[in-house]
Order: structure tokens, then C-alpha cells, then sequence
């Protein structure tokens, strides 16, 4: 879950909205689901009505439904109006993806933190197309962090609009590989 909303009565509904059908899905009711956050069912209650709660108690309310709160940090104008992508990729970002992509680690969550999520998401896809990467992997991340991002027109998609020059990315990563070895 990433906390990018604005107004803080709307993040946290919005959070309790979504923790709470995490909670229904597993066939819980409120006073199931507060019990297991180590909380009262009334205090579960009065989140409902509030416009803040104290980050622990989030915490718990999230691990008891197997779910993280994630805080991402947001500049505007470091993405495009819709938010899929970085506006630009200077060689310090590039260089981090670069680091991403030879690390071979694939925890949703750094993905997360590293770009927007679509942008992400196409990134992985990029990636699963190379030789000696983890495929399947790498194409269930790309799905975790955007829905419909394996489908090959999404893709082209992503293609056409990312801000990477994909020829000097796979370049540059092609070169740390061969270090690496």
C-alpha cells in the first residue's frame, strides 16, 4: 500500500477502506479483525471517524490482514501529469536502475520505492525479455506493480513513452554484468 494522497482524512479513510476489505476477504468482522491487531473493536470504530491515527496502530491493523503500509516519497513535476512516468532519467536514476537490475533482488517493495509503479512495471518486462534474468519472476512483479503491464501492447506502450533510452540502459547493465562475472 503507498501513501501518496494529499488531504488527511482522505488518506485515511481511504487506508481503512482498504485494509478493511483485506479484512473482509478473509471472511472477518471488525471485532475479528481488531482482535487480531491487538486492538478493541471500538477503537477500530473511531478510526472510521477520525482524520488521524497514530502509525502503530496502522501498523498492526495492516500486518493482521499479511499487508505493509509503504510511505513513498512524492516531488510533483517527477512525473508525468498521469503519474506512470519519471518526466526525465538523469545518469544518477539510470545508474540506480542500473544497480536494481544487476542486484537480481526483486522485493515488490523496492521495486515500489524506485519509480512509479507503471513505469516500474514496464521495467520488469524489459528486463525479462534478457538472457540469464529470472523471467517468470520478473513478469509476476511487473504484474504486481500494474495490472495488464505483460500484455505486448501495454508494453509497446510503455516503450513509446518511457523517458529511458532502453539501447544505453541495456548497454550500461550489459557492462556491469560482465564486471561482475
Amino acid at each position: 500500500m503507498v501513501l501518496l494522497m494529499s488531504s488527511a482524512t482522505s488518506t485515511l479513510t481511504t487506508i481503512l477502506a482498504d485494509l478493511s476489505a483485506a479484512a473482509r476477504e478473509r471472511g472477518w468482522s471488525d471485532t475479528a479483525w481488531a482482535r487480531r491487531a491487538g486492538l478493541r473493536k471500538e477503537s477500530l470504530c473511531r478510526l472510521r471517524t477520525r482524520s488521524d491515527c497514530d502509525l502503530a496502530t496502522l501498523t498492526a491493523l495492516a500486518a493482521a490482514v499479511d499487508q505493509r503500509l509503504v510511505v513513498r516519497r512524492s516531488v510533483p513535476g517527477q512525473t508525468t501529469a498521469d503519474g506512470h512516468f519519471p518526466t526525465t532519467i538523469d545518469r544518477v536514476h539510470e545508474e540506480r536502475l542500473v544497480r536494481l537490475a544487476a542486484s537480481g533482488n526483486l522485493t515488490p517493495a523496492l521495486w515500489e520505492g524506485a519509480g512509479p509503479r507503471f513505469f516500474m512495471a514496464g521495467f520488469a518486462v524489459l528486463l525479462a525479455s534478457l538472457r540469464g534474468f529470472d523471467r517468470p519472476a520478473l513478469l509476476a512483479l511487473a504484474s504486481h506493480l500494474h495490472a495488464g503491464s505483460t500484455s505486448p501492447g501495454v508494453f509497446a506502450l510503455w516503450l513509446e513513452r518511457s523517458p529511458l533510452d532502453s539501447a544505453r540502459f541495456l548497454s550500461q547493465l550489459e557492462a556491469r554484468r560482465r564486471h561482475a562475472a
